[in-house]
């Protein structure tokens, strides 16, 4: 099922919703409410990244999606991951930040350590 969230600018369709299986099934259809979802996940193409840098960033977080997770393989200094939290209007706090190829922590509901060992390096 695609998943395509109401923004500003439209709908966003990102690269992975993780929302409570009860949302699902209460909404049905293509789409959820963007802050139904408990975790986004872009990555970045070549001609999309700043768009997913700025625009969704600023959109989900004025929609009040706890976390973001942005899997930018076209940044400037080389790949990167971020992981924003803790929105506040258009905008979120960096968690945690760190290269392809190092762990990131994604806090509760999944208490988790996530391996980027295998994201391929451009």
């Amino acid at each position: 099922m695609t998943h395509r969230f109401p923004s500003r600018d439209g709908l966003y369709i990102p690269d992975l919703a993780v929302a409570p299986r009860q949302v699902l099934r209460d909404e049905g259809g293509n789409f959820i409410p963007a802050a139904a979802a408990e975790l986004i996940v872009e990555i970045t193409s070549k001609s999309n990244a700043a768009h997913d840098r700025i625009k969704k960033a600023a959109g989900y977080a004025q929609a009040g999606v706890p976390l973001y997770l942005l899997l930018d393989g076209w940044a400037p200094g080389g790949p990167t991951l971020t992981l924003y939290g803790e929105p506040q209007r258009d905008v979120y706090r960096v968690l945690d930040a760190g290269k392809f190829g190092e762990l990131i922590t994604l806090p509760e509901p999944f208490g988790l350590d996530l391996d980027t060992g295998e994201f391929a390096e451009k």
